[in-house]
């Protein structure tokens, strides 16, 4: 293929797995303001501790249906009986502190819509309501955490979130676009500034 024609994409995507391309092609680093779709992040970061994002990713659409597809108001209501169907359920990750946590997470998640009139209004203003952008051009060159990350970790935790620490807080930022971390030479880092 002629050298105008390839695609240059961020150096941490493995290029032979389509669903993790598809992610990064249209998911990843575009700000989203939904908050369904923040919720969802949420969870699946928090369900990422300690595990590889592409282990969630790949179970994404099972937990859509375990968790209700993210109604934060269905979670939130998450009984026994509901917590003993998820641990016996192969098609997430089978962690009873990380279930407890969703759960724990969806109620405080509505507190915070009850209070701000809604978790975007509350989780954008720790990037002032604008995406930072950053200049990354290698794999060295993405932080793990930020002052922002920091910041929006101990406030979460404050208000009794779980699973929130300071690094899962800046993975949450990069998928749902309150960062763009797409590198200098990946095709959709332009793009995302484009549609500021």
């Amino acid at each position: 293929m002629p050298a105008e024609h390839i695609i240059h994409r961020c150096p941490w995507l493995p290029l032979d797995k389509p669903d993790y391309v598809a992610y990064h092609d249209n998911e990843w680093g575009v700000p989203t303001h939904d908050d369904r779709m923040l919720f969802e992040f949420l969870t699946l970061e928090s369900a990422q501790a300690g595990l590889s994002w592409y282990t969630v990713l790949s179970k994404r659409p099972h937990y859509r249906i375990a968790f209700s597809h993210f109604d934060p108001h269905k979670v939130a209501r998450f009984d026994e009986q509901k917590i003993s169907r998820l641990l016996a359920d192969p098609g997430i990750i089978r962690n009873k502190a990380k279930i407890l946590a969703a759960i724990n997470n969806a109620r405080q998640f509505l507190k915070i819509q009850e209070q701000f009139g809604s978790f975007s209004s509350y989780i954008w203003r720790f990037v002032n309501g604008r995406p930072i952008v950053h200049v990354i051009r290698t794999l060295k060159d993405y932080p793990a955490t930020t002052k922002e990350s920091d910041a929006l970790s101990t406030d979460l935790i404050q208000r009794g979130f779980k699973f929130v620490g300071s690094t899962i807080c800046y993975a949450h930022m990069q998928a749902t676009g309150m960062v763009n971390d797409h590198s200098l030479d990946c095709f959709r880092r332009q793009q995302i500034i484009d549609s500021y």
